[in-house]
């Protein structure tokens, strides 16, 4: 027997629910805005049959996954992002994490670092190895890497005003063990544009700031085949309160301007479109979520080769890590987000991410101990290997809310990147303040959900209870921070100060040019120049960008 129409099955059997029961709610909206019915059918879909819509995992628009047999041919890379206090804490946390099993390195900076001044600056005090590991000289990044094969693992850096001289010092410490860049795997962030719009570590005016993303796409098309040039990262204006369609649209508009900025310099888009890669936040509405990664594949995949012209399928396949929300932990009742992260988590996988990073439940207090973040990496591989959910490609296929959520979000996405288009692209946008704008008034009107009790977060303003507090807490060791902050000056003080200061005027004389900048940082660096002497040469050339847009 033929299934009844969605809207005659309503009237049949909400109608006297309704009336007898009533409603929690009268509307009820995905975290993005988007109204949820009740149920869905193939009416919801647009087509009965939507099999050739879709695609085949593999196959554009990848819709499905990018790779035809996704985790039955490999699980995704489990990265627990990590830096602490100094190099060699950070060092023996890397051990101890690939020795739990995890299958690539992420390493956080500090705030120093990530803003281009040495750990003995005065800007730095305080904040040394605060939140990740401070990183001022080769010295630094030999001690980082001790005794972990460049060449066999791969690295992603989360950096990006700096990024091009931490790639650099990272080509360095593999040039000093005989392993060249051309082995080398991994990632770099090197996305500036979503400083400028959420998270505020820019050093430089967006054009310089661009020029310096475009020179490492240069120096890795023909030296670092395998580095992934850029981590294109809607995780952060995620975090600062966009929804889930300003997440997709915020980021591909930025993508989109990298992408032009690279073929205005002169590179084809087949030369480096296939090492652009992604980086999203996995929240914790599971379904969205889940319909959030499979509509940034086909929209992705839509750009590069309708707008670009992009003819190599590697070029039109969307990469990307995840890492689960950060912004949803609690201080309250912090056991609660082990449960958060597996849903997000879980949301990951059944979206098809590559890698993953799940928070560690004690993020809202401190950094993370070794004990949590060895339990966020055991939910990793619990997923992989007792949920099942890796056995069969995009799981969720096929479900009516799901596909219709996921055409909803592309298309919403799409509206939003059509409104930057017109106002000149990414970076126009952004110096009129645009993207800020909007993520603002997401990020209101979600706390104002929140304070009413609209939207519960469990165990803040809804079932609270009383708890002991948590005694075991990750600490920052002054005496790391000061030989640290010692090991500076010893850095200066035992270099060939002249080879040092003729690399920094090289390199100032190749900014104020139209030469790539890397090999240029490459040399610095090789000559133990700081990272703080080498940005405040680049920022000499290129002045500094004090304040961007509007809150």
């Amino acid at each position: 027997m033929a299934i009844s129409g969605k809207r005659e099955w309503a009237e049949r059997t909400l109608g006297p629910v309704k009336a007898r029961f009533g409603e929690r709610r009268e509307r009820f909206e995905s975290d993005s805005g988007l109204e949820i019915d009740t149920v869905y059918t193939p009416e919801d879909v647009g087509e009965l049959d939507y099999a050739e819509k879709l695609g085949h995992p593999g196959e554009y628009p990848f819709t499905r996954g990018v790779q035809p047999s996704a985790y039955r041919g490999r699980i995704w890379t489990m990265r627990q992002y990590a830096g602490l206090t100094s190099p060699a804490e950070s060092n023996r946390r890397y051990r101890y994490l690939l020795e739990q099993g995890q299958t690539g390195l992420s390493v956080a900076f500090d705030l120093p670092t990530q803003m281009g001044y040495d750990s003995d600056h005065p800007l730095a005090v305080g904040e040394v190895g605060r939140a990740g590991v401070p990183i001022s000289s080769l010295a630094d990044m030999e001690a980082l890497f001790d005794g972990i094969p460049l060449d066999r693992v791969s690295t992603s850096m989360t950096i990006n005003a700096t990024a091009s001289i931490l790639l650099a010092l990272y080509v360095a410490v593999a040039r000093k063990r005989g392993v060249g860049p051309e082995s080398l795997n991994g990632t770099l962030q090197n996305d500036i544009l979503k400083e400028y719009i959420a998270r505020g570590t820019y050093i430089y005016p967006p054009k310089p700031s661009m020029r310096l993303v475009t020179d490492v796409f240069r120096y890795c098309s023909e030296e670092a085949p395998r580095w992934n040039t850029i981590s294109i990262s809607g995780y952060h204006m995620r975090e600062a309160g966009a929804t889930a369609v300003q997440e997709l649209a915020f980021t591909f508009a930025n993508a989109i301007a990298y992408a032009q900025a690279a073929i205005d310099s002169g590179l084809d888009v087949d030369e480096f479109a296939g090492r652009l890669s992604f980086f999203f936040v996995a929240q914790s509405n599971l379904l969205e979520e889940v319909a959030k990664f499979r509509a940034a594949r086909r929209t992705w995949a839509r750009i590069m080769r309708e707008r670009f012209g992009a003819v190599k399928p590697r070029s039109w396949m969307l990469r990307f890590h995840t890492q689960t929300a950060g912004v949803s932990l609690t201080a309250q009742q912090p056991e609660n987000n082990v449960v958060r992260t597996t849903v997000q988590a879980l949301a990951a996988v059944l979206g098809g991410t590559q890698s993953l990073h799940v928070n560690s439940k004690d993020e809202a207090l401190a950094l993370p101990t070794e004990d949590a973040a060895q339990l966020s990496l055991r939910t990793q591989q619990i997923l992989a290997h007792e949920s099942g959910v890796a056995e069969t490609v995009d799981p969720l296929a096929g479900s009516y809310y799901v596909e219709n959520l996921t055409d909803r979000l592309e298309e919403a996405a799409l509206e939003y990147i059509a409104e930057i288009d017109r106002m000149g692209g990414a970076v126009s946008a952004l110096e009129r303040g645009y993207q800020m704008d909007e993520i603002h008034q997401s990020a209101y009107a979600l706390q104002r959900r929140i304070e009413d009790g609209d939207r519960v977060v469990v165990g803040v303003n809804e079932y609270r209870a009383e708890e002991p507090p948590i005694e075991k807490l990750q600490t920052i060791d002054p005496e790391e921070t000061r030989r640290q902050v010692d090991g500076v000056a010893r850095v200066r003080r035992e270099r060939d100060g002249d080879a040092a200061r003729a690399t920094l005027a090289r390199l100032d004389d190749v900014a104020r040019g139209q030469a790539n900048t890397v090999p240029a940082i490459i040399e610095c660096v090789e000559a133990y120049a700081t990272v703080g002497e080498i940005a405040d040469t680049l920022r000499g050339v290129f002045g500094e960008q004090r304040e961007l847009g509007r809150v």
